[in-house]
């Protein structure tokens, strides 16, 4: 039987109970799906339930084939190495132990003398190489993605589930992945906000609060579709509300109507041109059929409400965020940051930046780019003035706000509202929250405690509190600003920030969110470290 993954009337929750995902019917074959929706749907929750890590609530899941599951979290015991990752050093060390002379017979009958080159073969798919003694704790968390993700495809299981692969990798070793699944011929299901990735899937997978969906295609052709969705969806809206104006309209009318009937009854009663039992029977009539109307408008009211609801909940879904923020007043010529001859590091006899010289003047967009360890975020921390220089001067305006990875700038114990206001104090209640409205935090979202924040509503919280002031800080400092997000929030970043007149100093593998923010200068610090001299960048 072809291997597949099929989920009947499939309900998920979390731990605590709260409902993630009801009555979900779908069917995973042979080809490669990515898993799409917003931070807290429970894309990782079903993988888990999947994999068979966790019980569903109610519903069945059934698998034809083997799975093998990358996890984020794996802890892994001290001293764990790439052996032990790949689950092979007893087999390992029995193999070195017969290359020595010291195995039995029995035990040289049931060694695999072909491991060590499926080992070496699995990890060079994914573009790194280290020693099957390796200790985990010497490698970076990108090169810990790769050996896991070489590990699972060495297993060789029928499916592969992958939640967040290229999250800490550098573009290399993101493309790794991307090549890894081109040639994989079994069943794929992908949680990923890369949407380099996404465009080589076969199928997306689309998680809502109002269930789950299937678009065949790639992540661009899902885009399409959802446009066109949306579209759909925004008539639908329109003509809900028309046609509850017009019920309304309707019911207006007739209650007029009525109350002109009823009065000209009572005019002619009090006249007596009416006998008394006549004008009870006429009463009781128009009490009957009045009683039937309202009833009838009520019900079509209701139905009418209801499809206005139904369409309002769609668009809330599917509409992008978009925002406009108030001017920076940055000049084209004027120095935001200023770099001449830097060197910098933790330790003075290594620096891990040699003879750094830049300038950034005016809103310039600029993406600090290169592989793992060749310095980015040592860059951020000497710019933002965390890390101070073992030499040569750095200049920077002091209007700025740094982005780091866990959105430090918030105080973790405030509510979004609490920290708006600590950062704007000169704004007002309605100013605070109609800034914070433009990002998607309406009414009662605002006073939700940042602690409680995940990753994608935390950041735009962030950019929430910083743009959405009076007078936004001239310079924005990003490291990794996409990792662990979600492409919903991905995208209401980017929106953000192209609404953005400052200047913008980025640290990203992300290619599509460099191109989407309008990147104007890329800075390679791999190749700045490959040269023998300074020089002006």
């Amino acid at each position: 039987m072809p291997a597949s993954v099929i989920l009947s009337n499939l309900s998920l929750s979390t731990p605590d109970g709260r409902s993630l995902l009801s009555d979900i019917d779908l069917t995973f074959a042979a080809e490669r799906t990515g898993l799409v929706g917003r931070n807290g749907i429970g894309k990782t929750t079903l993988l888990a339930s999947i994999a068979g890590d966790q019980l569903p609530q109610s519903g069945r899941v059934l698998i034809n084939g083997s799975i093998g599951l990358l996890r984020q979290d794996v802890q892994l015991p001290a001293g764990a190495t790439v052996a032990d990752l790949f689950g092979v050093r007893p087999a390992l060390e029995l193999l070195r132990r017969a290359e020595r002379g010291d195995a039995s017979a029995d035990d040289i009958a049931s060694i695999d003398w072909t491991l060590e080159g499926r080992l070496e073969t699995a990890l060079a798919q994914l573009g790194f190489d280290p020693s099957s003694d390796t200790e985990l704790s010497c490698l970076s968390g990108g090169q810990i993605t790769r050996v896991r993700l070489a590990a699972l495809v060495f297993a060789g299981p029928d499916f592969l589930l992958l939640d967040e692969p290229t999250n800490n990798l550098d573009r290399a070793g993101r493309q790794a992945v991307i090549d890894l699944l081109a040639a994989w011929r079994g069943g794929a299901i992908v949680v990923s906000h890369d949407r380099n990735l996404l465009d080589a899937m076969d199928a997306i997978v689309e998680l809502t609060s109002l269930g789950a969906r299937r678009y065949g295609g790639n992540w661009s052709r899902f885009r399409e579709q959802k446009a066109v969705e949306l579209a759909a969806v925004r008539h639908d809206l329109a003509h809900a509300e028309r046609r509850l104006s017009e019920i309304d309209g309707k019911a207006q009318q007739a209650a007029e109507r009525k109350a002109r009937k009823d009065s000209g009854g009572r005019k002619k009663s009090a006249r007596g041109d009416m006998p008394r039992i006549l004008a009870g029977a006429r009463k009781d009539r128009s009490e009957d059929s009045g009683g039937r109307n309202a009833q009838v408008a009520e019900r079509q009211r209701a139905e009418a409400l209801q499809a206005v609801d139904v369409a309002r909940r769609r668009v809330e879904i599917l509409q992008p965020l978009s925002v406009k923020l108030p001017a920076t007043g940055l000049p084209a010529g004027r120095e935001v940051v200023w770099l001449d001859g830097v060197s910098a590091g933790y330790r003075p006899e290594q620096p891990v930046l040699r003879d750094i010289s830049f300038a950034v003047v005016g809103p310039e967009r600029i993406a600090l780019v290169g592989p793992n360890g060749s310095g980015k975020t040592t860059l951020l921390k000497l710019i933002s003035g965390e890390l101070r220089p073992l030499s040569g001067n750095v200049r920077v305006r002091p209007d700025f706000a740094l982005f780091d990875q866990k959105v430090s700038l918030l105080d973790p114990a405030l509510t979004i509202l609490g920290n708006f206001q600590r950062l704007n104090p000169q704004a007002g209640a309605n100013e605070c929250h109609a800034a914070l409205a433009r990002f998607m935090f309406r009414a009662d979202a605002a006073l939700q405690i940042a602690g409680s924040l995940s990753g994608g509503q935390m950041f735009r919280a962030g950019l929430a509190c910083v743009l959405g002031g009076a007078s936004p800080p001239s310079l924005l400092i990003l490291d990794e600003p996409t990792n662990h997000l979600d492409i919903e929030s991905i995208e209401a970043v980017e929106a953000g920030l192209r609404a953005y007149d400052g200047a913008l100093l980025v640290v990203s593998h992300d290619e599509a969110f460099l191109q989407a923010i309008g990147m104007t200068r890329r800075i390679d610090l791999a190749a700045k470290l490959r040269s023998t001299h300074g020089g002006i960048l």
